[in-house]
C-alpha cells in the first residue's frame, strides 16, 4: 500500500474553543500499534464539551489531542509485534484503551478499566478518527467480520452503547419504554425490538425525532411537549407502570422523574450522561418498595457486543444508518460541528477519504 509522507488532521493545540486543521507527517506504528487510513469519522454529542474545551471537558480530555472516537479505517502499516491484524483488514476502534492489567481487567471487565485511557481524547494517545491516518494498538481494533459498509461500521461503537444497556435487562418478552430518542435512544429501540420485546415505546419533545422513531420501528411515539409523560405511560400499562425503561437523555429532571415510571420489580438503565446531580423525589414508593433493578453501562462489552452488533447489521435487524441525519467531507469539517452545536442533527458523520 502506498502511504504518502504528508496527511490532514484536526487537532486541539490550546485551551480554547474550536479546532485547526494541520497538515503533518504520517506517524510510523511501533511494535503493537497498527497504522490506519480512517474512512469515516462519527460525531457523539460528548464532542460538544470537547469542541468548547468546557469544565466537562477538562476532566475528560488532555491537550494536546486529534479529536474522533467513533472512528473505521483500513490497516495499512503494522508494527513489529502485531500478529492478529494484516494490510488491508477494515478494522473499527474501540476508544475505551483498557490497561489489561487492574482488577476490573482481570474480571474480564476492560469495559469499565480502573485506569482508562480513551481515543481522541488525549488519553493515553494524541490520536483520534479526524485524521487522515491514525495510529492504534492492535489490541483496540476490532476486525469486520462481514460486508459491513463504512457508515455502518463507524456507528458500530454507538450502537454498542445502546446495545450492551439494552442487553442488560433482559428485554424479552417485556414492553420497553426509552426516554430520549437521540441516536442512542433510538438504536436501542431497535435493538429492544431484535431481542424480543413486546411493545416499543419511546418519549421525546422533538416531533422530528418521533417521525424518526416510528420509521425505525416504535410501536408508541410520545411528544412530551405536548402529553404529560406519567399520565401517557399509566394509561399505555393499565396504571402499573413499565416493567423495563432505558433513560438516554441524560437530563437530570428526566432521571429524576424515571423511576415514577416503573412498575414494581421493573428494571431500568441509565446511558445518558447526566451534567448535573440527580435524586429521587419519593424513594419509598418509586424506589424502595418497587423492589427494581438498576443498571448502567460505560461503552460496550469488549468485543462480544460489537460481534453481536455487527451480526444484527448483517441479519438486517438493526440499521443504525438510519440515525444519520448529515455527512460531510473532511474539508467541511468545521461545518459539521457547526451543524451539531446547532442542535438540529441527529447523528453526523464525516467522509474523512472523501476525495
Amino acid at each position: 500500500m502506498s502511504i504518502p509522507e504528508k496527511m490532514l488532521a484536526l487537532r486541539k493545540l490550546e485551551p480554547k474553543e474550536g479546532y485547526i486543521m494541520n497538515s503533518e507527517c504520517v506517524p510510523s506504528p511501533k511494535e503493537d500499534e497498527v497504522l490506519l487510513e480512517i474512512e469515516k469519522v462519527a460525531i457523539c454529542g460528548s464532542d460538544i464539551a470537547l469542541y468548547h474545551w468546557n469544565k466537562v471537558a477538562q476532566t475528560i480530555a488532555t491537550i494536546p489531542f486529534i479529536p474522533g472516537h467513533e472512528a473505521v479505517g483500513v490497516v495499512t502499516g503494522l508494527g513489529s509485534s502485531c500478529s492478529n491484524l494484516t494490510l488491508g483488514d477494515r478494522v473499527a476502534v474501540e476508544n475505551h484503551f483498557y490497561c489489561g492489567q487492574c482488577y476490573t481487567c482481570d474480571e474480564g471487565r476492560g469495559d469499565i478499566c480502573s485506569k482508562m485511557d480513551q481515543y481522541g481524547h488525549g488519553r493515553g494517545t494524541e490520536h483520534g478518527g479526524f485524521s487522515q491516518y491514525s495510529i492504534v494498538k492492535e489490541k483496540y481494533c476490532y476486525k469486520l467480520q462481514h460486508d459491513t459498509s463504512p457508515l455502518q461500521a463507524v456507528l458500530l461503537e454507538p450502537m454498542g452503547v445502546a446495545h450492551n444497556g439494552v442487553e442488560s435487562i433482559n428485554v424479552q418478552g417485556q414492553d420497553v419504554l426509552v426516554l430520549g430518542a437521540g441516536p442512542i435512544g433510538l438504536l436501542a429501540m431497535q435493538i429492544a425490538r431484535s431481542m424480543g420485546c413486546t411493545r416499543t415505546m419511546i418519549a421525546d419533545m422533538n416531533p422530528s425525532r418521533l417521525e424518526l422513531a416510528l420509521k425505525m420501528g416504535a410501536d408508541v411515539c410520545i411528544d412530551t411537549s405536548k402529553e404529560d409523560l406519567n399520565k401517557r405511560v399509566m394509561e399505555l400499562t393499565g396504571g402499573v407502570g413499565v416493567a423495563r425503561l432505558v433513560e438516554a437523555t441524560g437530563a437530570p429532571p428526566v432521571v429524576n422523574n424515571c423511576f415514577s415510571l416503573l412498575r414494581k420489580g421493573a428494571q431500568l438503565v441509565l446511558i445518558g450522561l447526566p451534567k448535573s446531580a440527580i435524586h429521587i423525589e419519593n424513594p419509598l414508593p418509586d424506589v424502595i418498595f418497587k423492589s427494581i433493578t438498576l443498571k448502567t453501562v460505560h461503552g460496550r462489552r469488549i468485543f462480544s457486543t460489537w460481534e453481536k452488533c455487527e451480526q444484527l447489521i448483517a441479519d438486517k435487524q438493526v440499521d443504525p444508518t438510519l440515525i444519520v441525519s448529515h455527512e460531510f467531507a473532511f474539508n467541511q469539517w468545521q461545518d459539521a460541528f457547526d451543524t451539531l452545536l446547532s442542535g438540529d442533527a441527529c447523528k453526523i458523520v464525516v467522509d474523512v477519504a472523501a476525495k
